[in-house]
């Protein structure tokens, strides 16, 4: 099978024809436990499973993208950023922990509905699986009663791994006492078929029946494997934790062998560090960057675009200080050569064609997009004091479609201003009631005439126009431009510094400019 073309994505999706053979449809899978907010780094699987799984689409492939929430594991520890009152269920299942914000059924399902909110804006709906319910109506059963059966089996190949040989009782299960919910029980027996007896700290004893028990789970080494076989899994990727060697990667690909599957194409994926923001990516704290943050600086197309045009095994940062504004003009830029409005080699183009096509949340636009590139936005933006409708009205006529893509760029724009962009970047216009910086005499003669250009001719000047008369009137008093420009940016702004000015003046408008400049 030959790949569409050179991207990764692609790449991958042949391989996976290649080692699994022609299929009625290729299952595509990643997954994790809902224990706390779900980091931009969790984000990175699910990101590039998607951009393979329309890599298979793009080959005439039927896919299925499985996305499992292991909401059946044990809460182990409360978050920092949880009430400490979510003590009384740890070792309980995370999906018998109440949400504290009355919001969710529970904690897991909370985290669970946050993320998937944020997946659709980027355009990812895959199928979910929500490992409690499969638990809880025994779907797992066989499989559980297979790694019963064959435990020496998965010992050895755990043991193979393992520093320290697993103990002479270990059980391939755990269970969740149905008297206390908890996973403070120990395996007292099996018999050989679908009955487990167990005992818990609690006093609590039982037998139970693999086929109708909510009780009895696999561990995660065991339960990941049992799971490729069950979904029928052709590719999943995992983090360079999981693929560090005797990680559970190596286990599970040998474990599934137990279950007569076998393990799915997969490739490693790196770490993603955060660039101009503080904070620690780490669920379990509570520290984290989530999709939902990325979203409020990044359209969902440049989001995208951040992953498709970095491979997997890369580590890269997202940034949230001034590269926000060169990430924009990449994408820009991409989506130009793609329309062919820029020109790039035939090399060049083929690579930023696909990054672009991948990048788009649903169907790629027919026509090129309306674009207002991200430094002259901003500065609109903070022209109009944030106001998002007038600033899109400053760019004249636009269709419907148009103003929705330009808001969507506009509220990113506006919430990087107010809480990332550098301070010397932020302006803001001065009221004419604010107190005015003192200038001095000459300057003042200067200002004046300014003052009067801009009533009389500003409206009948082009900015390049307006730019020279400037700087004539400079020359007139005996001043230097760059002077002028600072007295002119003090009494508009409040500083010395600001957006090219001729436009800016132009933007500002004559009712806002003269009464600050009189």
């Amino acid at each position: 099978m030959k790949p569409k073309s050179s991207h990764w994505a692609d790449i991958n999706a042949a391989k996976i024809v290649r080692e699994k053979g022609e299929k009625d449809i290729y299952v595509c899978a990643s997954g994790i436990t809902p224990s706390g907010t779900i980091h931009i780094g969790n984000f990175r699987e699910i990101m590039s499973v998607d951009l393979v799984v329309r890599a298979l689409q793009s080959l005439g492939k039927q896919v299925k993208f499985v996305y499992s929430w292991d909401d059946y594991d044990v809460f182990r520890k409360v978050p920092k950023n949880m009430p400490a009152e979510l003590e009384q269920y740890l070792r309980q299942p995370i999906t018998l922990v109440p949400d504290t914000t009355g919001v969710a059924d529970s904690y897991a399902r909370a985290n669970e509905i946050e993320l998937e909110t944020q997946l659709h804006k980027v355009g990812i709906d895959p199928h979910y699986i929500y490992q409690a319910n499969e638990y809880r109506a025994s779907k797992y059963a066989e499989g559980i009663k297979i790694a019963l059966q064959k435990k020496e089996e998965i010992r050895a190949a755990l043991d193979e791994h393992r520093t320290t040989p697993l103990p002479s009782d270990w059980m391939p299960v755990s269970v969740f006492c149905n008297s206390c919910n908890r996973d403070t029980t120990r395996v007292t027996a099996y018999d050989g078929d679908y009955g487990v007896s167990y005992e818990c700290e609690c006093g609590h004893k039982e037998t139970v029946d693999l086929r109708n028990t909510k009780a009895v789970k696999l561990p995660w080494r065991i339960d990941w494997p049992m799971r490729w076989k069950h979904e029928n899994v052709d590719f999943e990727p995992a983090g360079k934790d999981h693929h560090s060697e005797g990680g559970s990667f190596d286990t599970s690909r040998n474990v599934v062998k137990v279950f007569d599957g076998e393990a799915p194409v997969t490739f490693q994926y790196d770490f993603i560090s955060i660039k101009g923001r503080g904070g620690k990516i780490s669920s379990s704290s509570g520290e984290v960057i989530s999709l939902r943050d990325v979203l409020e600086v990044y359209t969902p197309e440049v989001c995208r675009f951040l992953f498709a045009g970095t491979r997997p095994n890369t580590e890269f940062s997202i940034s949230f200080d001034l590269d926000v504004l060169k990430i924009y003009e990449d994408y820009d830029k991409c989506e130009r050569i793609y329309f062919g409005v820029d020109v790039a080699n035939a090399k060049k183009k083929e690579k930023n064609d696909r990054i672009y096509e991948l990048s788009q949340t649903h169907d790629v636009p027919k026509e090129m997009p309306f674009q207002v590139q991200i430094r002259h936005l901003t500065n609109q933006l903070q022209t109009f004091d944030g106001d998002i409708e007038r600033t899109i009205a400053s760019f004249g006529d636009l269709t419907e479609a148009q103003k929705e893509s330009l808001r969507g760029r506009a509220v990113c724009a506006w919430n990087w201003v107010k809480n990332f962009a550098p301070e010397d970047f932020r302006f803001s216009i001065r009221k004419p009631t604010d107190p005015a910086p003192s200038i001095s005499e000459d300057h003042t003669a200067a200002v004046k005439s300014v003052y009067d250009l801009i009533d009389k001719e500003m409206d009948t000047l082009d900015e390049k126009a307006l730019n020279n008369r400037i700087y004539d009137i400079a020359h007139e008093n005996n001043i230097e431009p760059v002077e002028l420009f600072k007295t002119l940016y003090l009494l508009i702004v409040g500083k010395e510094k600001g957006p090219r000015l001729a436009s800016f003046l132009k933007i500002i408008g004559k009712e806002r400019l003269l009464p600050l400049l009189g």
